[in-house]
Order: C-alpha cells, then sequence, then structure tokens
C-alpha cells in the first residue's frame, strides 16, 4: 500500500524529485518538510479509503487488522488457510475514459499542433486501446486536456 501510494504521489505531482535533497554529512537524501506533510496526509487518505470487502465497504486499516488477524488464526493452527489475494490493492494510473478518448480521436497533425512526438502519440494510442492502466505524463496530459473536443472535431 505504501508502495502504490508513493507512485500515485509522484504520478500526481504531489512528490517531485526537487522535493528531495542530499545531506553530504551522512550520505543520505531527505525529503523537504512540506513535502513530506503533503505525503503524510495522502498516506493517512490512502489508508482511511474505503474498499469493499467480504460484502462491505471497510477502510484499509480496518482490512489490515482483520487480515492480521486471519494470519495470526492461521499460525497458531486455529484456521486452515489466509487469503491475502482480497480485496485486491489496484494503482490508480492518470488515464479514464474521456483522456482514453481524446487520445484514440488525436490525430498526427493535431498531436503536432499539440507538441506531442510521433512516437509518444503511437505508445499513447497502443496503451489507450487496451483494458490496462496507463501513465501519461503530466505535460502530455495537460496538452491533450486543454485541446477541447470541438477543435479536434473541426480540424478533421
Amino acid at each position: 500500500m505504501a508502495d502504490i501510494s508513493v507512485i500515485e504521489a509522484f504520478e500526481s505531482g504531489a512528490l517531485r524529485l526537487r522535493d528531495f535533497f542530499f545531506t553530504g554529512d551522512d550520505y543520505r537524501y531527505r525529503l523537504d518538510v512540506e513535502a513530506r506533510r503533503g505525503f503524510i496526509e495522502l498516506l493517512k487518505a490512502r489508508y482511511n479509503s474505503g474498499v469493499r470487502y467480504r460484502g462491505r465497504v471497510l477502510k484499509w486499516d480496518t482490512v489490515i487488522e482483520q487480515k492480521a488477524n486471519e494470519l495470526g488464526r492461521f499460525l497458531i493452527g486455529k484456521s486452515s488457510t489466509v487469503d491475502f489475494a482480497e480485496p485486491v490493492l489496484r494503482l490508480k494510473g492518470n488515464d479514464d475514459p474521456g483522456m482514453r478518448a481524446k487520445i484514440l480521436a488525436l490525430t498526427s497533425s493535431q498531436a503536432k499542433r499539440l507538441g506531442i512526438g510521433k512516437s509518444t502519440l503511437h505508445y499513447l494510442r497502443e496503451y489507450a486501446s487496451h483494458d490496462g492502466s496507463f501513465r501519461v505524463h503530466e505535460k502530455t496530459r495537460q496538452r491533450i486536456m486543454a485541446c477541447n473536443s470541438s477543435s479536434l472535431a473541426l480540424s478533421h
């Protein structure tokens, strides 16, 4: 869960490389105080978010507690199974149906006007045509989102 939160923090722009700094005295990277506070808030939100589990919507911290109890019962022999496959924790990509539609409708000339290269457009179309989650770099995402559908339709 922490790993996914880190990935989502970087994808959303909540954490950036410039938020880290190097201290020469102990050869470690440190996180800026404000960035640290923001990331802790993201973690809190993630752990307090709801997830469907056993027919109910529970907070992740409750599910983790139940899984720990389940593991404990398994380890002392009171249960024959432990299931860590459910609930499924998913990485939320920064793609959405609207973004997919815009990418698939984007022509080469429109992409060029937006400053999106041929190879970038090729891979975006490839990813958008499949069901899986994919990442769109923030600059590219902003360019695509700034281009409204009416201008896409007019320029065909």
